[in-house]
């Protein structure tokens, strides 16, 4: 029983590093750019998913004086719109040069066939109107400015986040796994998933991770555990 065990974590580990190659939206931890502060810098402030490996969906805002960096559109409009957040200054990647711009001046690309992050709907912003529209000729999609995407984020909110909560509720399942086979334990409880991320990594509590095992692991540590 216990090989058998242990041969369905490795298979878990296995399919997470799979999951990791090739995706869209990562970049090189050199090639991101974090302005958020603190231990938790390398996470969405929402929903504690790595933000270079989702980096070119990634907005900031400003938050009570604070930077506050989010994984996706999705993630900055729960801030907004459920967490009441009275956030400002909202700046979004450009895909093309992967540095930030004023959101407001970005033209995005809504429903390419590029994935999405937290949304069926995948939306990706540029700096330049030109290479927006190319983006769309080739992998389809609509040109639209902030307003209309945020509108469309809104309008999906609801959809996208009972497929979040499912995937979530599955995932933490197998960080509990991995946490009983490779974790040194704690008592300690957390209010966030980025909150046990860092812990989990500052005290190299599961020893080396990928982004996907972490990302369990703190699921299940912030929500199950």
């Amino acid at each position: 029983m216990k090989i058998i065990k242990t041969i369905w974590v490795l298979m878990v580990l296995g399919i997470f590093i799979t999951l990791q190659a090739g995706m869209f939206q990562s970049v090189n931890v050199k090639e991101a750019t974090l302005l958020q502060q603190g231990n938790e810098k390398k996470f969405c402030s929402i929903c504690g998913m790595n933000l270079p490996m989702f980096y070119k969906t990634n907005h900031v805002a400003t938050v009570d004086g604070k930077v506050k960096q989010y994984c996706s559109l999705h993630c900055l409009v729960e801030d907004k719109e459920f967490n009441h957040a009275d956030v400002k200054n909202i700046k979004v990647v450009d895909v093309h040069s992967l540095k930030f711009l004023d959101a407001k001046k970005a033209y995005y690309v809504v429903a390419s066939k590029k994935k999405g992050t937290m949304s069926m709907v995948s939306k990706y912003a540029f700096a330049s109107e030109a290479k927006a529209k190319e983006f769309a000729h080739k992998f389809g999609g609509k040109v639209m400015r902030f307003d209309e995407a945020y509108a469309e984020a809104k309008k999906d909110f609801a959809h996208d986040a009972r497929m979040i909560a499912k995937k979530q509720k599955m995932m933490a399942q197998k960080g509990a796994m991995m946490y009983k086979k490779m974790c040194q334990k704690t008592d300690k409880t957390f209010t966030s998933v980025a909150e046990a991320k860092a812990y989990v990594s500052e005290h190299k509590l599961c020893g080396s991770l990928n982004p996907k095992q972490l990302q369990a692991i703190g699921l299940y540590l912030s929500k199950e555990h």
